[in-house]
């Protein structure tokens, strides 16, 4: 096959055959595709070649770099705890061009604009392309074309799939520890830029070549609680700075102050109480992002008037699921990532706030994951379509300006609700086929906006459960067609040339759609 000629994948969307030199599997459907053999493994390390005392601090980040073998066309892989915070990124690749390196592949858990400088080292050669969530700019320069290779968009929990599966392979873990001691023990949890859980690059440090710790606050042996095993880290480096935790919180994850969403937040609250799904012992998870945020207010609200108490509740951590966790609302919150500095100190001082890892949380590709045992879940999207598709990754013009996170893993929930604006900027909403088919609608129930509430015909035990209630139901076409009204139309179709410039990666690691670039 040629390296670009694209095929027609489950949902009918054209996808790539090869990506960057690698044979792709399109979209075969939900829990159609069943991978075969067994996990990826680092090389066999040696004790004996590693210091007696336990001391593996050098005294730069190119030095360890050398230590660690660099050469050009490697994979070097960070991640994103600090979100618009991160330092380390930065630093890494500064210290790959300052080295001459050429033609790396950057293997972020995320990026985010802080990383824009990454553009200039792309358009140098020094980065051949990235493979990983891009948010903002460098979203933009992959949907102009501009990169060497292709970008590759995956979920958390498919990005820990695709390192255990080997479809990537990462040469150099670079991971930004808050806290950690000379043998490269490290946790997120302590030290002036504290910053959580540091679980997004666990996979890393267990299944990279070589690792390497960059702290800015070194603690004598041993770092307590380790997050980060120095059994599996080659190199520490101490900084000044590794990042700045408080923009860790971002214009996403601020609870939304729009009268209209507001009351958007408060009805699905509601939808949840009179569905019969806020009951003693359930589960949800809500997104980081404004409307979502609000909902955990109003459902917080109505689980006291009950008395109603969850088992646990799925984070992102804020300081929303904190007060329900002190105020004996939920037994336990189990956390991929702190999105801001409440859940950090939650997380450092409460045993029941639990670190845990995509491998636990989201890995499709495992023997079972958090993510299928949730009751609820509320999320966002930029588009929804009338098959109940969703995107979350492209604008209606086709470009990219968003990652996936664990957007795609909660999809398994037992009812996932995507809370939307009908109109954004003017623009519907729903339309009839996302620009950017980033999920599957059978795996979503419910579709929530301020002009009422569209449940998923597959759902017929929703639609009854909640039938004479009161609750804003509609027929998703006729919501589809109010807005339109609004908007005077349909929406103009994105100017796109038929060049894929990414793909975007089903849970499984099979190819679900393509990005095109932009004319």
């Amino acid at each position: 096959m040629a390296k670009n000629e694209v095929v027609k994948n489950a949902l009918a969307r054209l996808v790539p055959s090869e990506v960057n030199g690698k044979k792709q599997v399109p979209f075969m459907g939900v829990d159609k595709y069943i991978p075969q053999g067994r996990k990826a493994s680092p090389p066999i390390s040696c004790a004996g070649q590693f210091p007696k005392d336990g001391n593996k601090v050098v005294m730069s980040l190119e030095a360890a770099l050398e230590q660690c073998g660099l050469r050009d066309g490697m994979t070097v892989s960070t991640h994103h705890h600090f979100r618009n915070g991160d330092f380390v990124g930065n630093m890494l690749l500064q210290a790959c061009a300052k080295m001459g390196k050429k033609d790396l592949m950057w293997f972020p858990s995320a990026s985010f604009p802080c990383h824009e400088g990454a553009i200039e080292l792309m358009e140098k050669g020094v980065i051949h392309h990235i493979e990983g969530s891009m948010n903002g700019p460098l979203g933009d320069y992959c949907t102009q074309g501009k990169m060497k290779g292709m970008g590759v968009l995956r979920s958390h929990g498919g990005r820990w799939q695709a390192i255990q599966d080997g479809e990537v392979h990462v040469d150099i873990a670079v991971i930004a520890a808050p806290t950690a001691d000379p043998f490269g023990n490290a946790n997120g949890v302590g030290g002036p830029a504290a910053c959580g859980s540091l679980n997004f690059a666990l996979a890393d440090s267990l299944y990279a070549d070589k690792v390497i710790v960059v702290t800015d606050n070194l603690v004598k042996f041993p770092c307590i609680p380790w997050q980060i095993q120095g059994n599996n880290v080659d190199a520490v480096v101490v900084v000044d700075k590794v990042g700045d935790p408080s923009k860790i919180v971002s214009g996403t994850t601020e609870i939304t102050k729009s009268p209209e969403r507001l009351l958007l937040a408060e009805t699905i609250a509601e939808f949840l109480d009179k569905a019969g799904i806020m009951k003693n012992g359930f589960s949800f998870q809500a997104g980081a992002g404004g409307i979502a945020l609000a909902f955990v207010l109003f459902l917080k609200e109505r689980m006291k008037k009950k008395g109603v108490k969850a088992r646990f509740v799925r984070g992102g951590s804020t300081k929303y699921l904190v007060e329900m966790l002190n105020e004996g609302l939920t037994d336990y919150i189990l956390d991929g990532q702190t999105f801001d500095l409440y859940g950090v100190e939650s997380m450092r001082d409460n045993p029941r706030h639990v670190a845990t890892s995509p491998f636990t949380s989201y890995n499709y590709n495992g023997k079972g994951f958090f993510g299928t045992m949730l009751d609820a879940v509320v999320l966002g999207a930029t588009e929804v379509d009338v098959n109940f598709n969703a995107n979350v990754v492209t604008h209606s013009d086709g470009r990219l300006l968003h990652g996936i996170g664990g957007w795609q893993n909660c999809l398994f929930s037992n009812c996932t609700i995507l809370a939307v604006p009908s109109v954004r900027d003017r623009i519907p909403v729903i339309v009839d086929e996302v620009t950017t088919l980033t999920g599957p609608g059978e795996l979503i129930d419910v579709v929530a906006t301020e002009r009422g509430l569209c449940i998923n015909p597959k759902r017929k035990d929703l639609l009854d459960a909640v039938k004479g209630s009161g609750l804003p139901i509609k027929d998703i076409r006729e919501l589809q067609k109010e807005t339109y009204d609004i908007c005077g139309g349909k929406p103009n179709p994105p100017k796109r040339s038929d060049e894929p410039v990414a793909v975007v990666k089903w849970v499984d690691g099979t190819v679900i759609d393509s990005v095109w670039k932009i004319r």
